[in-house]
């Protein structure tokens, strides 16, 4: 009887599809790969990797493909990974589910790595619905989600994803763009389809364009939304940004009941409060202050991974480094050195001495 497949669309993804197969491979029972469109050569590889492959007419839609790709593997539990994705942990978990009933979506850890290159990357986990029991299906022209009423639960698996680098980014740009304007011609007051196209826009800098599709997708989003929290912090740092530092602090003291225990969120605070006061010198005295004891609650939460797109570091040595240099610009060397040492023993460097 059909187990465990590891189900992907893929086009032109020669370069990185066999790490993701060769991860993968000794974990599930198959691997079928939907191949929409290469001229690369990646079906040829996907098959000497030990994939089944069948193509599909690309018609710009992901929930799709994405679709006939999961019916044509027939599997009772499909693993859906991209080909720019890897397994790094968890065979175990994914071994063990040959012995449960198809009933949950199974939710994966994805770290996704975002800079110049993978070496000095920075990192934030993400929570995805990426294990589909037999007769789920995906739904939406473009970051495609599996529907809610299928009960979630956590795996204990970590995929590294390396699609967001720049490198990989300059080869995407747009395309999503067009896809997720299509949607919202066709569903228009979708706060999720807002804040992904808020999204598409910000990492280019189109800081003007992204903000009325954030404050769209903010007005209307739930507080259970899982992806409520990235969309907070994207919109801090747009109002940021657009030098909207007061608004930008009324929405942070609005969210604050929510978000107080992320880093992510204390560690954005206490960065728009940081260039407010660079806009503003005068404000100083009130607002460095509030800085500090933003900053030194990130710390205190620590990192918490579980949060959705929480960025590695927030929690323990990027807000550490940040106390360091607030401490050197008010002339204050012990605090500055204690921090600086606290940020040193965060990233595995030395001990830790005590901090004031």
């Amino acid at each position: 009887m059909p187990g465990l497949s590891l189900v992907m669309i893929a086009r032109n993804e020669a370069h990185d599809i066999e790490r993701c197969l060769h991860s993968v491979r000794p974990h599930v029972d198959s691997m079928f790969v939907l191949d929409t469109g290469s001229s690369d050569g990646t079906p040829e590889i996907a098959r000497r990797a030990g994939a089944r492959v069948d193509t599909f007419h690309w018609c710009d839609d992901f929930s799709a493909a994405r679709n006939a790709a999961l019916q044509r593997a027939d599997a009772d539990w499909a693993l859906v990974l991209d080909a720019d994705e890897w397994l790094v942990d968890g065979g175990a978990a994914l071994l063990a589910l040959r012995g449960e009933p198809p009933i949950y979506i199974g939710v994966l850890r994805v770290d996704n790595l975002y800079g110049a290159d993978a070496a000095r990357a920075a990192r934030s986990a993400s929570w995805l619905s990426r294990v589909l029991p037999r007769g789920a299906r995906y739904e939406g022209r473009v970051h495609e989600q599996p529907p809610a009423h299928w009960p979630r639960k956590r795996l204990d698996v970590t995929v590294l994803h390396d699609g967001y680098l720049d490198g990989a980014m300059r080869g995407k740009r747009g395309r999503n763009e067009a896809l997720l304007r299509q949607a919202l011609a066709e569903q228009p007051h979708d706060a999720y389809l807002h804040y992904q196209l808020g999204k598409e826009l910000e990492v280019r800098g189109g800081f003007n364009e992204a903000l009325p599709h954030y404050q769209r997708a903010h007005a209307t989003a739930q507080r259970v939304d899982p992806w409520r929290h990235d969309l907070v912090l994207r919109l801090l740092f747009t109002l940021k940004k657009l030098g909207r530092h007061a608004r930008a602090v009324d929405l942070a003291d609005a969210e604050m009941a929510l978000f107080g225990d992320s880093p992510d969120f204390c560690f954005t605070l206490g960065d728009l409060l940081l260039d407010w006061a660079a806009h503003e010198p005068t404000r100083g005295a009130e607002l460095v202050p509030m800085i500090e004891s933003a900053w030194q609650r990130a710390v205190a939460i620590g990192e918490r991974p579980e949060l959705p797109d929480s960025v590695h570091g927030r929690g323990s040595f990027l807000a550490a480094h940040n106390l360091a240099v607030l401490y050197d610009g008010l002339h204050d060397a012990d605090r500055a050195r204690q921090w600086r040492a606290r940020e040193q023993a965060m990233r595995g460097n030395k001990p830790t001495p005590e901090a004031a």
